[in-house]
């Protein structure tokens, strides 16, 4: 099976760390955001695989060049060019069948063979996998109805049938079929939910909606992203590897470490907190519900809570960081 995955945008809710790194590199439990979205396209059955980059290609391309029972393409875009151009960019790569589509930002449980099988046997030109969300609207509504089929896209299709709808969110997990890759003219710059997936469901081709009902978390804010990380600490997220504990005195449970440590006596490391590698907290520093990426130094008598610590920040001694993003130089 193929699969793209989307991973061309700035990440721009999330600077001023998407200036050092790309966000498919932003570490989750200590391995890049986008190895985790490759590890649960290859766990089913995916080996063949399209990535799409923009901004800082070159340090994404050196960290993903070879891996191991994948074979990876890099679609470069000059330019942006949203979703339906992305796609149509790489259409050498996708040909002979159907194929999946997701965002290198999410992270999720969806069962993707489940997905596939749902796809297939609708006879599906386009599966969009869905999820029902206390506020649909903060990710653009679709509606269904009771076989799954989608009736409408909120803003751009005509509703059909109101009475017999329900309303779902996307969540940038699909199937489609190369027919839809033939719909999308060359050089379009917008994206496929916009026009593309809206003319479909008017001309009456079959698109339908397979209904996520586990995890599922877009990591666009900073909220989000440490949201992952207590999700993952918790168990509610599961990854797939070890997670690597930190124990002994002065940690508060759990946390994550990372390898080379060096904590001082006296420091207070947890709850929720995730260490990088060759981090280093001195006596009397204190940290709870952060992220540290690698080579951090909190300084003595430093205080740490709910905020992004960047690869080689620095927290000087007695230094208060509530709340907060530090990049390193």
């Amino acid at each position: 099976m193929k699969a793209m995955v989307l991973a061309a945008g700035y990440g721009t809710r999330l600077l001023p760390l998407t200036r050092q790194l790309p966000k498919p590199l932003f570490p989750v439990m200590n391995q890049p955001l986008l190895g985790h979205t490759l590890g649960w396209l290859r766990a089913a059955g995916v080996g063949d695989v399209t990535v799409n980059l923009h901004h800082l290609p070159d340090q994404i391309i050196a960290a993903f060049t070879g891996i191991s029972g994948l074979g990876i393409h890099f679609s470069l875009e000059e330019k942006i060019l949203g979703t339906a151009g992305g796609i149509k960019q790489a259409e050498r790569f996708l040909g002979g069948g159907a194929f999946f589509v997701v965002n290198s930002d999410i992270l999720s449980d969806v069962d993707l063979a489940r997905v596939m099988a749902f796809h297939r046997n609708k006879g599906a030109c386009l599966t969009l996998v869905v999820r029902q969300d206390p506020v649909p609207e903060r990710y653009g509504l679709i509606e269904i109805d009771a076989k799954g089929r989608v009736t409408h896209f909120l803003g751009a299709n005509a509703p059909h049938r109101p009475d017999t709808q329900t309303r779902v969110m996307f969540t940038g997990v699909q199937v489609m079929e190369t027919e839809v890759l033939q719909r999308i003219p060359a050089g379009r710059f917008s994206g496929t939910a916009a026009d593309i997936f809206p003319a479909m469901v008017e001309e009456g081709l079959p698109v339908y909606a397979c209904l996520h009902e586990g995890y599922w978390l877009d990591l666009g804010t900073r909220e989000t992203y440490l949201q992952a990380h207590r999700d993952a600490l918790q168990g509610t997220l599961r990854l797939q590897g070890e997670i690597p504990f930190a124990r002994g005195p002065g940690i508060a449970g759990p946390v994550a470490a990372g390898r080379d440590l060096s904590i001082d006596a006296g420091a207070n490391i947890g709850p929720h907190v995730v260490l990088g590698d060759r981090c280093r907290v001195a006596a009397g520093a204190s940290m709870e519900n952060s992220v540290c990426w690698d080579d951090v130094i909190v300084g003595k008598g430093a205080q740490v809570e709910r905020s992004i610590l960047g690869h080689g920040a620095v927290v000087p001694p007695g230094e208060r960081v509530l709340g907060k993003v530090v990049v390193g130089a």
